[in-house]
């Protein structure tokens, strides 16, 4: 969250990814810290998957990423 914070202070647009198991955690770390960047969740789990699973979260995040940027 620190170096989106950063790259928003820079004037570049940021979006952290992470799986949907640490959403909770990335609420409670802004709350804790006051930054609420934007961020997209993936479902969970992430390193077990193969490359055409991998391919298929990224083409459903994109959009949600895009989004994201463009509020």
């Amino acid at each position: 969250m620190h170096d989106l914070v950063d790259l928003e202070d820079r004037g570049v647009p940021g979006v952290f990814v992470a799986s949907d198991r640490f959403a909770q955690a990335a609420d409670a770390q802004g709350e804790a810290l006051g930054l609420h960047p934007r961020r997209v969740f993936t479902p969970h789990p992430i390193q077990d998957r193969s490359d055409e699973e991998m391919q298929s979260l990224a083409e459903i995040a994109f959009p949600q990423i895009l989004a994201a940027l463009s509020t």
